[in-house]
C-alpha cells in the first residue's frame, strides 16, 4: 500500500474517531493542520453527512481552495450532503456549545452553488446548515437573479440575459459583478436595453447599490425596502460577494407577521404564532395571562401610593375626585407619545442616534399640551372644589403630562438600546407606568400646597 494513501486512511481514521466522539474543536483544529489536498481526499472517503460536517468546519479560506479542487461528482456529493435529513440529524446531535462551532461563514461560490442545485423545499434546510440564524434575511434569499460581469458590453449582457431571464425571479434589476463575483453595482432594465450594444456595462451601471448582509435580520430588510422604495435588494457576505437576491414578495410576509406581533406587544398580549381562529382557549388565556399579571403587580404600586397618601385624601376629600381625570389623561399622553415614536422608529424615519433632538422637540409638544390641559383642570378643580384644589389640579395636571409625555417618548429609544422590541412601550405598559408616576406627582403637589395653606 502507497505512503500516501496509508495517511490518507490514518487522517480518515482520525476524523471519523472524533466526529464519533463529538470533540468539534479538536476536529476544526486538526482539519487546519492538513494540505488542501490531503482534506480532498478525506472527504472523498467520508459518508455524505461526515464529509459535510468536515466541510463546515474549514476555516473559509481553506474551504474555498479544497472546493475548487474537488471533482464535479464530490462537489455534487457535498452539496447535496447540506439538505439531506442524516446530515442534520448529525449536526442537531452536537452539544450546543459544540455546534456553534459550525457557524462560520461558508464561501459565496459555494453557497450560490449549493442553493443553485437544490429544490425550493430543500433550500430551507440548506439554509438552517449554513448557519444564517432563524430571522436573518439570508433564510428568505434566493439565487433566481441575473448577474453580469464588469467586463462585459451591453451586447453580451442582454444576450446572457435571455439565457437567464426564465430561471430568474426578476429581471427589472440587474446586478454587476467583478470576476470574483463582488459586487460593483446595479442597472435598471430600461436602461440596459436603450443602452449602445458596443457599451461596457459600467459606464451605465449605478454603483450606488444597496445590499444587505445574509446574517441582516429580516424587520431590517423590511425597513431598508420601505424607505428606499426597493422592489429587491442584493444580499452579500462579509466580502461584499454576491449571493442571492430577496425580493418585496419574499419580504411581505414578514412584514405582516412584524406587524401582527406588534399589534400584540401594544395591547399587552405575547404572540400568538398561528391565528386567532386556530388558537384554543388555553393557548389565548396562556399568551395573556403573563402579560396581566405583570400589569397587575405594576398597578399594585397605585394603590400603594394612594394607602401612603391616606392623610392627604381626608384632609381634602375633593382630590379623590380628580384621580382618573389625571392619570387617565397622564396615560393617554405617555401612550400618544410613545406609539409615535414606535412607529417612528420602525418605519426608519427616527434613528437611535436621533434621540437628544428627538426628546428635545417632545418636551416642547409636552410643554405646550401642559399649558392647555393644566388651565383646562385648573378650571374644573376650582369649580368642584375651590381655588386650592384647582391650583393643584391644575399643577399636577401640568406636570404629569410633561413627564409622561417625555416617558413615551424616550422608552422606545431605551428598549431600541437594549436590543426590545419597542412595541412593549405603548399600550397598557406605559400607561400603568404613567398611572403610578401621576399619583405620585398629584400626592406629593397637594401635599406641599395643603401643608403651607395650613
Amino acid at each position: 500500500m502507497p505512503k500516501s494513501h496509508t495517511k490518507t486512511h490514518e487522517h480518515v481514521h482520525e476524523v471519523r474517531e472524533l466526529i464519533h466522539a463529538g470533540q468539534i474543536s479538536n476536529l476544526r483544529t486538526y482539519l487546519k493542520r492538513l494540505h488542501t489536498q490531503t482534506v480532498v481526499e478525506i472527504i472523498d472517503e467520508l459518508s455524505d453527512a461526515q464529509s459535510t460536517l468536515v466541510f463546515r468546519l474549514l476555516p473559509r479560506t481553506l474551504a474555498s481552495k479544497v472546493f475548487r479542487r474537488l471533482e464535479f461528482h464530490q462537489e455534487e456529493q457535498l452539496l447535496k450532503g447540506l439538505s439531506k435529513e442524516e446530515t442534520a440529524k448529525l449536526l442537531h446531535s452536537l452539544k450546543p456549545d459544540e455546534r456553534v462551532n459550525l457557524i462560520e461563514e461558508m464561501p459565496a461560490k459555494v453557497t450560490r452553488r449549493m442553493l443553485n442545485m437544490l429544490e425550493p423545499e430543500d433550500r430551507a434546510e440548506a439554509v438552517k446548515l449554513l448557519g444564517y440564524p432563524e430571522d436573518s434575511i439570508g433564510r428568505l434569499m434566493t439565487p433566481d437573479f441575473v448577474a453580469v460581469k464588469d467586463s462585459w458590453t451591453v451586447e453580451k449582457a442582454l444576450e446572457h440575459m435571455r439565457d437567464r431571464a426564465k430561471e430568474s425571479e426578476t429581471i427589472n434589476v440587474v446586478y454587476v459583478v467583478d470576476k470574483t463575483w463582488k459586487l460593483s453595482g446595479f442597472i435598471e432594465l430600461n436602461r440596459l436595453i436603450l443602452a449602445e450594444s458596443d457599451q461596457g456595462v459600467t459606464s451605465i451601471m449605478d454603483d450606488r447599490v444597496i445590499s444587505l448582509s445574509a446574517y441582516d435580520d429580516r424587520e431590517h430588510a423590511v425597513r431598508l425596502m420601505n424607505s428606499h422604495k426597493l422592489s429587491v435588494i442584493p444580499i452579500v457576505d462579509s466580502g461584499d460577494t454576491l449571493i442571492g437576491i430577496v425580493t418585496f414578495d419574499d419580504v411581505i410576509e414578514v412584514a405582516q407577521e412584524e406587524t401582527t406581533e406588534d399589534f400584540h406587544k401594544t395591547s399587552a398580549i405575547a404572540n400568538l404564532d398561528v391565528s386567532y381562529q386556530k388558537a384554543g382557549v388555553w393557548r389565548l388565556v396562556h399568551r395573556r395571562a403573563g402579560w396581566l399579571i405583570g400589569l397587575v403587580v405594576i398597578n399594585l404600586a397605585s394603590s400603594g401610593v394612594i394607602a401612603a397618601y391616606e392623610e392627604t385624601l381626608a384632609a381634602a376629600l375633593a382630590l379623590a375626585f380628580f384621580i382618573p381625570l389625571l392619570i387617565d389623561s397622564g396615560g393617554n399622553a405617555g401612550a400618544q407619545s410613545a406609539t409615535l415614536m414606535i412607529r417612528a422608529i420602525s418605519t426608519g424615519e427616527v434613528r437611535l442616534s436621533q434621540w437628544f433632538k428627538t426628546i428635545y422637540k417632545e418636551m416642547a409638544v409636552g410643554i405646550s399640551l401642559a399649558i392647555v390641559l393644566g388651565i383646562a383642570s385648573a378650571g374644573v378643580g376650582m369649580i368642584r372644589g375651590g381655588p386650592v384644589i384647582g391650583l393643584i389640579v391644575g399643577l399636577s395636571m401640568a406636570v404629569i403630562v410633561v413627564l409622561t409625555n417625555l416617558l413615551g417618548s424616550l422608552l422606545p429609544f431605551l428598549l431600541s438600546r437594549l436590543k426590545i422590541d419597542p412595541a412593549v412601550a405603548s399600550g397598557p405598559l406605559i400607561t400603568s407606568v404613567a398611572d403610578v408616576m401621576g399619583l405620585v406627582i398629584y400626592f406629593s403637589i397637594a401635599t406641599a400646597l395643603l401643608g403651607q395653606l395650613a
